[in-house]
């Protein structure tokens, strides 16, 4: 028989060496690699070998020395009366399948068949854009993978991180979506060779509310600032009135200035018309939202003011010492060293304290 006959014949079949005895079959245990490794093929010779090759299925790669395959991936490693081996480099998953090694002998023909399996590490080959949706929509994100064995879906969400909100499936449904829910969601693929992992962001849009404005006291002349924040997506657009009068920046030395969530109406040099209500309106696509703020006026106290609070000071304390006096008068004129007055029969009593008291309250009350 000739080589090129033997090797076309499926595996396993009872062959004949010129008529003599049958060939020896021997099956491999199943080997397993993975996808981009290097793959080596080895089988043992034996004495008298006339002829020998490696085949891919039905398929020669090498037949001897000779390289049957157009593959540039496939070479020969070793031939010798021992040993018999190829190599396949950067495997791939249409490389899975039956190899056979055949040799001929001078008594009988012998194969020798492994089964490669190819694993391949997943990789996330369909994935949801990023999204932005309005507070209320309904979402669907898709995740898709390829591997083998096949890969295992998860969604979580990742940032803020949520463990309440995942799926063991390729699809996460998430119902009347709210702006809690806005974040960067994972889908996470697995097998027994890796893990892959993308991102998806998903932005939820809503309608701005405002925090309550907080009043402000300035006293005339002075530097006044009125705040405003605002929480929206997209971000607030802000407006200042006066009553019903839109305020613009620059108008009558007044000074607006917008960063991100917050507005600020500053009052460089506060006049008497400056103080009053004050409007400031939160704008976006989805609506808006106002609170009021109230600019009012600290009176300082002058120093006229300051004397007469220290005069009522004064009196209040005179007051309280005279009473004490009298009563300590009281107690001096009923005591045994009191002087009596020969015509009334009272008892008077002077001392520098009261007349202290009398002067003191005589200069307090001309101010």
């Amino acid at each position: 028989m000739s080589l090129r006959l033997l090797f076309l014949l499926p595996a396993g079949l009872p062959v004949r060496s010129q008529g003599e005895s049958q060939s020896d079959n021997k099956q491999m245990d199943n080997i397993t690699i993975r996808q981009g490794e290097t793959l080596f093929l080895s089988c043992s010779q034996g004495d008298f070998v006339t002829h020998t090759a490696w085949l891919n299925r039905s398929s020669i790669l090498y037949a001897g020395e000779d390289k049957w395959s157009v593959d540039p991936r496939v070479s020969l490693v070793t031939l010798n009366q021992d040993e018999f081996t190829i190599k396949i480099e950067d495997v791939d998953l249409t490389d899975e399948g039956q190899y056979i090694c055949a040799v001929q002998t001078s008594s009988r023909p012998r194969t020798t068949s492994v089964h490669i399996i190819v694993q391949v590490p997943p990789k996330i080959v369909n994935l949801s854009k990023d999204l932005v949706v309005n507070e209320g929509s309904n979402v669907t994100l898709m995740c898709l993978a390829n591997g083998k064995p096949e890969p295992a879906i998860t969604w979580r969400m990742l940032s803020p991180s949520d463990d309440s909100l995942s799926s063991d499936s390729e699809v996460l449904e998430i119902p009347f979506i709210s702006r809690y829910r806005a974040g960067v969601y994972e889908c996470t693929a697995s097998n027994d060779i890796a893990v892959d992992t993308q991102t998806v962001e998903l932005t939820v849009n809503y309608p701005p509310s405002v925090s309550d404005g907080r009043d402000v006291g300035v006293t005339l002349g002075q530097r006044g600032v009125l705040q405003c924040e605002a929480d929206a997506v997209p971000e607030a657009d802000f407006e200042w009135y006066r009553d019903d009068r839109r305020i613009f920046n620059g108008f009558d030395g007044i000074e607006i200035e917008n960063s991100g969530a917050l507005s600020k109406l500053t009052f460089f040099n506060v006049s008497e018309a400056d103080y009053g209500n004050y409007t400031c309106v939160a704008i976006n696509k989805l609506g808006s939202a106002n609170t009021s703020i109230i600019l009012y006026e600290i009176i300082e106290p002058t120093s006229s003011t300051l004397l007469q609070v220290e005069t009522a000071s004064v009196l209040e304390m005179t007051s309280s010492d005279l009473k004490q006096t009298a009563f300590e008068n009281n107690d001096l004129l009923e005591g045994p060293g009191a002087v009596q007055d020969g015509n009334s029969g009272t008892s008077t009593v002077f001392t520098p304290t009261c007349l202290l008291l009398i002067v003191l309250l005589q200069l307090l009350l001309k101010f």
